[in-house]
C-alpha cells in the first residue's frame, strides 16, 4: 500500500510542476524541456545583428550582383538593371503551353527564336537545369552521383526529343516526378527560352 501512496505522490507533485505554474509570471526564464525553436540563431529583418560589423541585421546587396528577374543593362547609363518579372499565369498557348486540353507544338508568336534567344535558354539551362540534367542533357548531371533512382531524365533520349515544346514547357512550369515546378523561379520568356535551348541541343545529337 504504501507504494501506492508513493507514487500518487510522485505523480501528484508531477502533474503540479507541470500544470500548476501555466500562466504565472517568472523573474527569470523557465526551464523549457522542448523550446520548440523559439530562439533561433539567424538574421531577422529590420533588427539589429552584433553578427556583423555595423551592427544591421539589414544587409546591403552584394556588389555585382543582379537581384531575381532583372538583367544588367549593357549600357551602365540605362540604369541600375531591367526588368524581366513575367510570371503572369494566363491561360494562352504562352502561358500554358497547352490548346485547350493538348500540348501544342511549336513556340508562341511572343517570342522569336534567334541566336540571342537560344544563348539565354543556354544561360538558364545551365543556372537551373544542368545539376540535374547535365551540361549536354544527357541526365548525367552531378545529382546523378549521388541519387541514381530515379534516374534523372535524358533529354536526349528519342522518347522526350518527340515530345511537342508546349509539354516540355509545361513540364518546367509545374514538374514531374520529383523535380519540381520552376514556375516560380524562371519566368514565362525564359521557360520558353529553356525549351528551345533543349529542342536545340536534342538537334544537335543528330539521330
Amino acid at each position: 500500500m504504501r507504494w501506492f501512496f508513493l507514487v500518487l505522490a510522485i505523480l501528484t507533485v508531477t502533474i503540479v510542476s507541470a500544470l500548476g505554474p501555466r500562466g504565472a509570471k517568472f523573474t527569470s526564464p523557465p526551464f523549457e524541456l522542448f523550446p520548440d525553436m523559439d530562439r533561433q540563431y539567424k538574421v531577422k529583418y529590420q533588427k539589429p545583428s552584433h553578427f556583423f560589423a555595423d551592427n544591421q541585421g539589414s544587409r546591403k546587396p552584394i556588389a555585382g550582383t543582379v537581384p531575381l528577374g532583372f538583367v544588367q543593362p549593357i549600357d551602365a547609363s540605362a540604369g541600375i538593371g531591367t526588368t524581366n518579372l513575367d510570371f503572369s499565369v494566363g491561360s494562352d498557348y504562352y502561358n500554358t503551353g497547352k490548346f485547350e486540353d493538348f500540348f501544342g507544338e511549336g513556340f508562341p508568336e511572343q517570342v522569336k527564336v534567334d541566336e540571342e534567344f537560344l544563348e539565354r535558354g543556354q544561360q538558364r539551362f545551365e543556372i537551373n537545369c544542368t545539376v540535374c540534367h547535365g551540361k549536354s542533357g544527357n541526365g548525367q548531371g552531378v545529382v546523378s552521383k549521388y541519387w541514381a533512382i530515379p534516374p534523372t531524365a535524358n533529354l536526349l533520349d528519342p522518347r522526350v526529343k518527340a515530345l511537342p515544346e508546349g509539354q516540355l514547357f509545361w513540364t518546367i512550369t509545374h514538374g514531374k516526378g520529383l523535380m519540381g515546378p520552376y514556375n516560380g523561379a524562371i519566368n514565362v520568356h525564359d521557360r520558353w527560352a529553356i525549351v528551345a535551348y533543349v529542342k536545340a541541343l536534342q538537334a544537335s545529337t543528330g539521330e
